[in-house]
């Protein structure tokens, strides 16, 4: 059964840091594009961190760049979002998501609040 999973979610006040994770199970994680999403209240959902499989570079949108950092750990099928200097527009719910041709992975989402 394929599945991701995260965790790492939570509150914190702006200024602060929370590394979330995403466990990979049913595929060969190793083989696959990843990427974390978020998604605020009443906005779509959208693209905040990229890895690349063939080189590992790392991509992000704009507003992280120098506070996000996105990695993998292909022998333990993990993938990780590290949130530093978190801000307020930061709060969304962060999916992680895996790609590999045809093949497209969500995880189920967590919560990331960002509020003093």
């Amino acid at each position: 059964q394929v599945q991701l999973v995260e965790s790492g979610g939570g509150l914190v006040q702006p200024g602060g840091s929370l590394t979330l994770s995403c466990a990979a199970s049913g595929f060969t994680f190793s083989r696959f594009t990843v990427r974390w999403y978020r998604q605020a209240p009443g906005k779509e959902r959208r693209l905040v961190a990229g890895m690349l499989l063939i080189n590992g570079r790392r991509d992000y949108t704009d507003s992280v760049k120098g506070r996000f950092t996105i990695s993998r750990d292909n022998a333990k099928n993990m993938l990780y979002l590290q949130m530093n200097n978190l801000k307020p527009e930061d709060t969304a719910v962060y999916y992680c998501y895996a790609e590999y041709g045809s093949l497209r992975y969500w995880g189920q989402g967590t919560q990331v609040t960002v509020s003093s």
